[in-house]
């Protein structure tokens, strides 16, 4: 009764849950500079600051956006190697970056 098509494990008595391994995407290499741009398109009038550029890895990428939204004071996300902070916060950001000796840009009105 194993019919090989459909007998991918997702949970086992022992381990619990067996989550699929995620594939390491590969990011292209940017120019060494940290761009800032705000955006409200899709996002129902509601503006978020988008931090392209910032050359880590995921795991150190999460952790400086924790940093950032906890120094603003308001919410955001990671998605595919952009952070994503609410509001208009693009001067503080750009100084927060640039304390930790990133090059940072103003990019889009």
């Amino acid at each position: 009764m194993n019919n090989d098509s459909n007998s991918r494990l997702v949970y086992s008595t022992d381990t619990g849950r067996i989550d699929e391994p995620k594939a390491i995407v590969a990011r292209p290499k940017g120019d060494g500079i940290v761009r800032i741009q705000r955006q409200t398109s899709g996002r129902k009038g509601k503006g978020v600051c988008l931090i392209a550029g910032v050359d880590l890895d995921d795991v150190a990428l999460d952790k400086l956006a924790a940093e950032l939204k906890k120094k603003c004071g308001c919410g955001g996300s990671v998605k595919e190697g952009v952070i994503e902070i609410q509001g208009d916060k693009r001067d503080l950001l750009k100084q927060l970056l640039e304390a930790k000796g990133m090059k940072v840009k103003l990019a889009g009105g």
